[in-house]
């Protein structure tokens, strides 16, 4: 897949998931934080809950689930600049989510199927909460 075609997909991607996250009562707060420590597609707040949301998206199956594809340093990555989310907006002590959204166009066309993984991954008690 050329890089260009990627990148489209990918906004296609974040977009749907941001209208199914908003269809489901998450109030969107931020698009594409980024900072020195990386970057968080979506935050959202449900209820009292802070959510930062790693959307992935994929136009087929054919290699597998496409949260399977948020791995170990990527997870610590999206941590880290959840960490400085928190510390930049000086946050006070609220819960927060790690959620990932797996979106995948089928190639044959149609609406993307949506899977929304609650709780993905663990802050791996890294401080701040």
């Amino acid at each position: 897949m050329v890089k260009g075609h990627r990148q489209v997909v990918g906004r296609r991607g974040e977009a749907a998931a941001r209208a199914f996250l908003v269809r489901h009562g998450v109030r969107i707060l931020v698009e594409n934080f980024a900072c020195t420590a990386g970057e968080i597609d979506l935050i959202g707040r449900e209820g009292d809950t802070l959510i930062f949301v790693e959307v992935k998206t994929r136009t087929s199956g054919a290699f597998g689930p496409p949260h399977l594809a948020v791995h170990r340093q990527k997870q610590h990555q999206i941590v880290r600049a959840a960490q400085w989310y928190l510390a930049e907006r000086r946050t006070p002590e609220v819960a927060c989510r790690f959620d990932v959204l797996a979106v995948t166009f089928p190639e044959e066309g149609g609406g993307p199927r949506i899977e929304w993984v609650q709780d993905a991954f663990p802050a791996e008690g890294v401080g701040v909460w």
